[in-house]
């Protein structure tokens, strides 16, 4: 008998956390980045949905931490180390950031895949967080899912298949 693993669904510009068993997934990765971050002693994970690089440019209200990757990274590590995860033993993993319309002339507001990825890496490398693995750039939309048992990164697209990091 086949059994059911629990899965954590995030949406666009969302964030979640799994413990224990199962997995954590993200759809619809064009230029948005799916970051995860995951603590193998504790089998514990970490998943948020980037859209855009920088809250410099956030108009709303209040503010969506999970929507930008300067706000979602340090959120997701804090929300992680508060669930007993070690910042030493935390390590990420990410797919997107696709430039998914050729637009001419080299306007860099326009390059949101490749200035997400950037801004990813960048907050990493601020929280000393190891970046073991991505499959980001390209011109096409990606799934992604997160083991938290074996910390494996599945990554769906109907151009390339599964790959697993």
């Amino acid at each position: 008998m086949i059994e059911e693993q629990p899965i954590v669904k995030v949406g666009m510009a969302e964030m979640g956390t799994i413990r224990s068993h199962g997995l954590i997934r993200t759809t619809g990765l064009g230029s948005c980045v799916g970051l995860t971050l995951f603590d193998p002693e504790l089998h514990l994970a970490g998943l948020a949905h980037v859209m855009l690089p920088s809250s410099d440019i956030a108009k709303e209200g209040s503010l969506n931490l999970a929507k930008y990757a300067d706000t979602a990274i340090p959120a997701l590590y804090q929300q992680l180390l508060q669930m007993g995860a070690s910042a030493r033993r935390l390590v990420a993993k990410m797919a997107g950031g696709a430039q998914m319309f050729a637009f001419a002339g080299g306007n860099d507001t326009m390059r949101i895949g490749p200035r997400n990825v950037e801004s990813c890496k960048a907050c990493l490398d601020g929280l000393g967080i190891p970046l073991l693995g991505e499959d980001t750039g390209g011109n096409f939309g990606r799934t992604i899912e997160l083991d938290c048992q074996t910390g494996i990164l599945f990554i769906r697209s109907v151009q390339m298949g599964i790959k697993e990091l």
